[in-house]
């Protein structure tokens, strides 16, 4: 069991799929790093993007349905739940407002970091305590320190 008051970070579902699909990539390498040093932060609609894109027909010929399963219950097993509140849900920062789901559950959880391989995202100006991250900088940056 991770202990609670280990680090957090939020994934983009971006990250997740390019990691359970190409397990040597960068994606994965950095996810897996990620996991040994900080824990998932979910919110239901992080969450709901995720698990709704994972079973789309397009990934049945590179993950059956019982591994797409075993990963959303491991993920799901693994994550700190945040609710958004409505102060920060109603603040809008990407070009693609369906992005900014990220970033309110990066805000609420209080995380350092939110990785991703979105430029919508990445684009975004900086925002105080929160640095926006592709996984090959989250992995540069995990390594170096």
């Amino acid at each position: 069991m991770r202990p609670e008051g280990l680090a957090r970070v939020v994934i983009d579902t971006n990250v997740w799929i390019s990691a359970f699909l190409v397990r040597s990539g960068t994606a994965a390498q950095a996810v897996r790093r990620l996991l040994e040093l900080r824990r998932p932060c979910f919110s239901e609609a992080t969450f709901t993007e995720l698990e709704s894109r994972l079973w789309k027909p397009k990934f049945d010929r590179y993950l059956n349905l019982e591994d797409r399963r075993a990963l959303l219950h491991d993920v799901q097993a693994l994550a700190h739940w945040v609710e958004v509140p409505r102060e920060v849900a109603a603040q809008a920062w990407c070009g693609d407002a369906g992005d900014d789901k990220f970033i309110h559950t990066a805000l609420a959880a209080r995380v350092p970091w939110l990785v991703t391989g979105d430029l919508d995202l990445l684009s975004v100006q900086p925002l105080q305590g929160l640095q926006i991250l592709t996984p090959a900088d989250a992995l540069a940056e995990m390594n170096a320190g």
